[in-house]
C-alpha cells in the first residue's frame, strides 16, 4: 500500500467496465466482463486506476465524472488493480495537474502507473485468482475520503451470485473522523475535512502499521482507530490483517462490477444488502455485523484467547 503499510497481498485492482452516459464517449467492450463506475457525489469525482505489475491494463488510467455521470471499462480477465477518487482536482497555471485527496502525483488526468496518496478509499480487485475466483475488497487501510460501494453484477446486469457481497463503505467519515486523523480542506470551503487518514499515516507506529515486532497477525491488533473504521463499516478493510470479514470472492469467471460513489442508502437497499454492514449506520456505532464469512469465527475465538493471556 502507499502508506508502507503491510497489508496482503494487493486483493486490490479493479476491472471496471464502463458504459458511458453523459458527455463521455462510449467504448465498444471487447470483454464479457465490464467496470461501469458512477459518481452520485455532489461534486465531480476523478477517479483513478492503477493496474498490478503484470497485468493487462485497461483502457484509461484516470478521467472525470460529474454529478450523475457513469463511465463503463471493459476489464480483460486476469486483470488486477485497485480503484479510488480523487476530490478538489484542477490544473495550475502551467498545467499541472493535481488533486486535494486520492492524488496520484502524474501531473496529468491519467494517473499512468503511480498509485493513490493516501488517505484514500480504495477498491481492490484480482480476477481470475485462485480456484478460478474474483477476490474484491474495499480499504481503508491507507485511509478514507469517499464513501464506495462495490457490487458485483453479472454481465447481462443482474445482481451475481448468493455468495458474491456486495461490499463497501457508504458513510460520510470525514465529518465524524477523529480530529488527530483529520484532514481539512482549503479556507475557502470553510476547512471542512475532506478526508480522513490512517492511524499508520498519523502516527507511523510499528504498532499501527504493522510493522517491526507486530508484523504478524499474532501481534498486530485492531486499535481504537481501525476500530473507528470498522464500527463505521464492517465490511470494509480497517488494519492490514482484517482479512476474515472484509476480502470477498465471486465464482463464474464473468462477473462484473459496478463501483458507485456516494451511493444512498436507497440504491444499497436494492441490491438487498444490510445497509448497516457497508456503513449505512452511525459513524463508530456498536451495533454493527457483518456477512458470515468461513474462518470469521475461528478469528474471533483467537482474538479472545490471546487478550485472555495477556491478563496472565
Amino acid at each position: 500500500m502507499s502508506s508502507g503499510q503491510v497489508h496482503r497481498a494487493p486483493i486490490a485492482l479493479l476491472i471496471l467496465i464502463v458504459s458511458v452516459s453523459g458527455e463521455l464517449p462510449v467504448h465498444e467492450s471487447v470483454s464479457s466482463r465490464t467496470f461501469t463506475i458512477t459518481n452520485h457525489c455532489g461534486h465531480t469525482v476523478w477517479p483513478g486506476i492503477l493496474s498490478s505489475s503484470g497485468s493487462p491494463a485497461l483502457e484509461t488510467t484516470g478521467f472525470a465524472l460529474e454529478p450523475g455521470q457513469s463511465r463503463s471499462l471493459p476489464a480483460p480477465h486476469g486483470w488486477s488493480g485497485r480503484l479510488w477518487g480523487r476530490t478538489h482536482c484542477a490544473a495550475d497555471a502551467t498545467g499541472k495537474f493535481s488533486c486535494v485527496t486520492g492524488n496520484c502525483g502524474s501531473g496529468h488526468l491519467e494517473c499512468a502507473g503511480h498509485g493513490a496518496k493516501p488517505p484514500a478509499t480504495l477498491a481492490e480487485f484480482t480476477f481470475d485468482g485462485h480456484g478460478g475466483l474474483d477476490f474484491y475488497d474495499v480499504s481503508l487501510v491507507d485511509g478514507y475520503n469517499l464513501p464506495m460501494l462495490v457490487e458485483p453484477r453479472h454481465s447481462h446486469g443482474a445482481a451475481a451470485g448468493p455468495n458474491c457481497v456486495v461490499t463497501g463503505c457508504v458513510m460520510d467519515l470525514n465529518a465524524a473522523c477523529p480530529a488527530e486523523l483529520r484532514v481539512a480542506g482549503s479556507s475557502e470551503g470553510g476547512g471542512r475535512a475532506v478526508a480522513c487518514r490512517s492511524a499508520c499515516e498519523a502516527f507511523g507506529s510499528a504498532e499501527h502499521c504493522c510493522h517491526g515486532e507486530h508484523g504478524n497477525p499474532n501481534t498486530c491488533w485492531p486499535t481504537a482507530y481501525s476500530q473507528f473504521f470498522k464500527k463505521s463499516c464492517p465490511r470494509a478493510y480497517s488494519y492490514a490483517y482484517d482479512d476474515a470479514t472484509s476480502t470477498f470472492t465471486c465464482a463464474g469467471g464473468g462477473a462484473s462490477y459496478a463501483i458507485t460513489f456516494c451511493p444512498s442508502t436507497t440504491s444499497v437497499k436494492s441490491v438487498g444488502t444490510d445497509a448497516v454492514s457497508v456503513g449505512g449506520g452511525r459513524a463508530g456505532s456498536t451495533s454493527w455485523r457483518v456477512a458470515p464469512r468461513l474462518g470469521s469465527c475461528l478469528v474471533l475465538v483467537g482474538v479472545v484467547i490471546a487478550a485472555i493471556a495477556r491478563l496472565f
